[in-house]
């Protein structure tokens, strides 16, 4: 009898019937939309100018209050003294009166919701707003429309809540990316039907500014050209959502500039996808560029607004590069960045080429763009007014063999002289973590003259480096990429970043000097995550921070210490914006755990325990995956908000395992980079050596009842573990998957996988739908979910995967979602989706 007390019982999750988990699901849903979205974000600092009232500053912000359904334009008000004693709660006001921002019955246009898919939006109302600061003007569109109001700028502030004053239009269809023209706030820009449209808000006066699209039929395939507009890879593989953007500044005679991207997508691809109106039976028609195949050709040009005394549009012009953009820059696939300096000097972009293993940051001075095309008989004539050496200066240039990530963060200063240039900008490739530098190029001009078939050589624009200097470094990263920023004070020398130095696993506000490199100085608390935003004039900072055991709270921070040495000005805590809510009752941290690899590199992953533990029992176990290039899962952060269901499947009795391996991003480019050539083929092996590493430190897992499951990236690996490892995992749930990877974008699987012909043994490997033959012949063993509507990963994934099967007499089952996209947003659908895997999950495991 003793000897049988020694054998561990396998623990059986009870089984609930499909109401009874809906129970469940709808009481963790409730939870969860308390305490989602419900942050201020996007936050705007303005510093009060008079003296005499009792606050600092007012911070604008958009926020969803409580009891509210959406998002809505808010403002806070910060006190001067505060009573240290007590925690001080600022109060949210509401900016406008009674203001419905969500289109009637939530029904937003086809662009709309298309930009909120690559956008991963999950909250309705204002979702973004612009603010120039001097006039105090807001823009922002709401309910299909345009709005602007102002708070009284450098006059003052003028009390709110006020009735946003609606843009009025000629145009038909939706006005999308709206921008306040900084050198002029009373013209704003936007685009309408794929082209670039002006209006003075003050007078109402409307113009179209270019006519790239013709617009007469709907038909895709007969309109290809667009203005101003980042298209489909562009915005999903690059995070780029604008292609126009204004100069800040206004030239001689009030002109008003606009550098814009224009796109020719008539070699594009077209692909139909289901349309959502169900009751049309028709399909929807986009320009999807396959890997391997034809991208959109693009180019850089300049329009010109001149405008009188009182504001009234004389002309437009449309200003074309002096040659072709492929005959300037060769070789280059993508324009990943570009704006202006500040002086409106000049535009700058950054380029990549196809292989995204090079990367030019250029200069491109305004009189570089002439009023005539090369084929103007007058070409020549302009040619020959343009003021001596204007030519593109490429100022920096990167070369990697792995691929570069496409970062947000260049800061130039303007220029002491008129032969260099000085900016901070962080740079990967150099050591293979992302670090921050302060490089100055000097601007020599060639000595060519623009002639009708000039081709510049390798070497023509490329700029020497006068000094580069390292101002972080280390095996840690500054954060760069999904919208992270800088934040510069030009008077102290110092430059305020996000970064990873203390751990992998936390993000902290760190300060160092860009004059004198030497100590950085971590200004956030340790043991918490943050994501922080730091004030025009650097005497304070927000922090929306967690951890893995404490909802998000959102917290004023004041810099306190000596004017002489502004490097080590202590965080002082000044007021709140939001405390942390309450964890739901059943809430159990995640443990994080980490452990030495075979791959060399020490692995982070998180472990939910069953919540009803017996000793001797072993529990099944779901792994949780996604797996893929620039995801962290396992950081110490809150996972109560997008995880919730992990915590409901340890209650239900469930180990639940997370582990970030090789390929996931915040560790390196080297680390990131295991995946080049070859996805699908290193991420599994850390999979599987994490979970056993976790069999065997905590000894209650049942290593024959193990699930894989994950979206996306996560449902191709779910299903490559099935095909790989089906001795290791007992089912695979997998949601959205890449099957073929000659059937997914140009911009994410060249960068890494190459194109298709020089790789074909990889996209080979990689393809799920190839290896069908190697899955399990049992039936249960595999589910398969998908949104029919997918225009990103498109249902056609799923068909192919699922063609083959049948060819090969495979088991299995599918979910699909008729009415969902890539992300699952209904909530209906959400929730019958949680109920699905649970359902699955305590039939077959």
């Amino acid at each position: 009898l003793t000897l049988m007390e020694d054998v561990p019982s396998q623990f059986f999750v009870e089984k609930h019937s499909w109401d009874g988990l809906r129970e469940i699901i709808h009481g963790s849903r409730k939870y969860s939309g308390m305490i989602i979205n419900k942050a201020p974000h996007d936050f705007q600092f303005v510093q009060k100018h008079d003296d005499s009232g009792p606050h600092s500053h007012r911070l604008y912000y958009l926020g969803m209050p409580y009891g509210s359904r959406e998002n809505s334009l808010l403002y806070s008000e910060i006190p001067k003294k505060i009573r240290k004693e007590a925690l001080l709660v600022l109060s949210w006001k509401q900016m406008l009166d009674h203001f419905q921002a969500t289109p009637h019955h939530g029904v937003y246009s086809r662009e709309e919701e298309l930009l909120r898919e690559r956008k991963r939006l999950g909250v309705f109302g204002i979702t973004s707003y612009d603010y120039h600061a001097q006039s105090g003007l807001f823009l922002f569109q709401a309910s299909n429309s345009l709005f602007y109001c102002h708070d009284g700028g450098h006059n003052g502030f003028i009390a709110a809540p006020m009735k946003p004053v609606e843009i009025k239009t000629q145009c038909s269809g939706i006005r999308m990316d709206p921008k306040i023209c900084p050198g002029d706030p009373s013209f704003i820009a936007f685009i309408n039907n794929n082209d670039l449209w002006v209006t003075n808000i003050e007078s109402g006066e409307e113009r179209r500014l270019t006519f790239c699209h013709k617009g007469e039929l709907d038909v895709v395939a007969d309109d290809p050209k667009s203005a101003g507009v980042a298209t489909f890879v562009i915005q999903e593989e690059f995070d780029r959502f604008t292609g126009y953007w204004w100069c800040p500044t206004v030239s001689e005679g009030k002109t008003l500039q606009l550098l814009y991207e224009e796109v020719d997508e008539s070699e594009v691809e077209i692909i139909h996808v289901p349309s959502p109106a169900l009751e049309e039976r028709k399909a929807d028609v986009y320009r999807y560029p396959r890997t391997g195949s034809k991208n959109p050709q693009i180019s850089l040009k300049l329009v010109e607004i001149r405008t009188d005394e009182d504001g009234e549009i004389v002309s437009t012009q449309i200003k074309e590069l002096v040659l072709p953009f492929k005959t300037l820059f060769p070789g280059v696939e993508y324009i990943a960045r570009a704006g202006w300096t500040r002086d409106g000097k000049y535009a700058w972009a950054v380029l990549l080429d196809r292989s995204q293993q090079k990367l030019q940051l250029v200069l491109i001075p305004p009189a570089l763009f002439l009023r005539v095309g090369m084929e103007d008989p007058q070409w020549e004539e302009h040619v020959a007014a343009m003021p001596e050496g204007v030519q593109p200066f490429i100022i920096h240039e990167e070369v990697t063999d792995i691929w570069i990530n496409v970062h947000d963060i260049f800061y130039p200063f303007n220029q002491t002289n008129n032969d260099e240039i000085t900016f901070l900008w962080v740079n990967e490739s150099k050591t293979g973590f992302c670090h921050l530098y302060r490089v100055t190029s000097l601007l020599q001009p060639g000595c060519h003259q623009w002639t009708r078939d000039y081709t510049p050589s390798e070497d023509d624009f490329k700029c020497p480096i006068k000094e580069e200097v390292t101002l972080t470094s280390g095996e840690w990263e500054v954060l760069a990429r999904h919208g992270s920023k800088i934040w510069v004070n030009e008077d102290t020398k110092l430059v305020y970043f996000q970064g990873t130095k203390d751990t992998p696993l936390e993000h902290h506000l760190y300060v160092a000097s860009y004059e004198s490199p030497g100590d950085i100085v971590r200004l956030t608390k340790s043991g918490f995550s943050h994501s922080c935003s730091v004030s025009q004039n650097f005497d304070m900072f927000i922090s929306h921070y967690s951890n893995v055991s404490t909802p998000p709270c959102v917290h004023v921070y004041k810099l306190v210490g000596s004017d002489s040495d502004p490097l080590h000005k202590e965080p002082e805590f000044w007021a709140s914006m939001m405390e942390a809510a309450g964890c739901p009752a059943d809430y159990v941290p995640p443990e994080i755990f980490s452990f030495p690899a075979k791959s060399g590199f020490e692995l982070y992953g998180m472990l939910y325990k069953p919540h009803n533990l017996k000793p001797g029992k072993k529990h099944p176990a779901i792994l949780f995956v996604y797996g893929g290039p620039q995801v962290q899962l396992v950081n110490n952060s809150y996972k109560g908000v997008k995880y919730l269901r992990l915590n409901t499947l340890a209650s239900l009795g469930y180990a639940v395992v997370v582990i970030d391996g090789r390929g996931s991003c915040q560790r390196g480019l080297k680390f990131e980079g295991a995946l080049k050539n070859k996805m699908g083929q290193v991420e599994i092996e850390d999979q599987v050596e994490g979970l056993q590493y976790v069999a065997d430190k905590y000894k209650f897992i049942d290593l024959s009842r193990v699930a894989i499951h994950g979206w996306s990236y996560g449902g191709f690996l779910s299903l490559m573990g099935l095909i790989h490892r089906p001795n290791v995992f007992k089912v695979a749930v997998a949601g959205a998957p890449v099957t073929v990877w000659m059937a997914y974008d140009t911009g994410y699987t060249e960068r890494y996988m190459d194109v298709p012909e020089n790789n074909l043994l990889g996209y080979e490997a990689g393809s799920v739908a190839l290896h069908v033959d190697k899955l399990p012949n049992e039936p249960n063993r595999l589910l398969i979910l998908h949104g029919f509507l997918d225009e990103n990963v498109h249902f056609f994934h799923t068909n192919f995967l699922v063609s083959q099967l049948i060819r090969a007499g495979k088991p299995y089952q599918l979910q699909i979602y008729p009415n969902e996209r890539h992300s699952i947003r209904c909530p209906e659908s959400g929730e019958h989706y949680e109920i699905t895997l649970l359902y699955f999950l305590q039939q077959n495991l």
